[in-house]
């Protein structure tokens, strides 16, 4: 069975955080690149989340990020601007 991906937007701080599945019960916290950061498991170091600060004036960050970490979501986000 595929996990649950949650998307979280909040348009007042413009902060981006894609979840995927249930969180784990031990994780950590790494600041990837400037402004994303990103949670593993931390007893299988799966990504359980990404975010990122400032998405509005860098939406094409996300991608990026996905195909540097080896991972892809099915759908596109994208803020209107």
């Amino acid at each position: 069975m595929k996990e649950a991906i949650d998307v979280y937007y909040d348009e007042e701080t413009d902060y981006l955080e894609i979840s995927f599945g249930a969180p784990p019960e031990t994780e950590y916290t790494e600041q990837y690149e400037s402004e994303v950061l990103i949670t593993r498991n931390a007893k299988t170091n799966e990504v359980k989340s990404i975010g990122i600060v400032a998405f509005k004036k860098r939406t094409d960050i996300l991608k990026s990020i996905l195909k540097k970490i080896g991972m892809s979501i099915p759908l596109d986000i994208s803020i209107p601007k």
